[in-house]
């Protein structure tokens, strides 16, 4: 698989960023012909990413910088994101019980259920100090 195109961004770690991060990932996506639902679910997936990242890897140091890189290959999108904070262990990962919150009307805890669902591959790694999620969705 050969990488048509690469875009690099970082961002302060900070929740005033978001919409710069979402609309990078966005206008790109939207260039290479992703289609309205396909850019809305990369959105989400954005933003759910990098407010876990500002809120439990820095735990709101906005003196962090959380890095992004897009890559497209032939049908596909990657988003690669990048941090120095605490790392996360998805081996304790669960996903959550959709019924029960709704039915105890609690909040949050759905950021990892909804990247996994938006996304067609995710993976997660910690090398070297580095957190790096890679977050793909194939073009249909």
């Amino acid at each position: 698989m050969s990488t048509i195109s690469t875009y690099q961004k970082s961002i302060v770690a900070s929740t005033k960023n978001l919409a710069e991060a979402r609309n990078f990932v966005a206008d790109h996506a939207g260039n290479h012909g992703f289609t309205k639902q396909q850019i809305a679910d990369i959105r989400l997936v954005v933003d759910e990413a990098i407010t876990n990242i500002i809120k439990h890897a820095y735990r709101g140091d906005d003196k962090k910088s959380i890095d992004i890189e897009i890559s497209f290959e032939k049908d596909m999108i990657c988003i690669q994101i990048q941090d120095t904070g605490k790392s996360f262990k998805m081996n304790r990962y669960s996903e959550p019980d959709i019924e029960r919150k709704i039915k105890e009307k609690k909040r949050g805890g759905m950021g990892l259920y909804l990247i996994h669902s938006l996304m067609d591959e995710v993976s997660y790694s910690n090398k070297n100090g580095t957190n790096e999620m890679i977050m793909c969705k194939y073009r249909s």
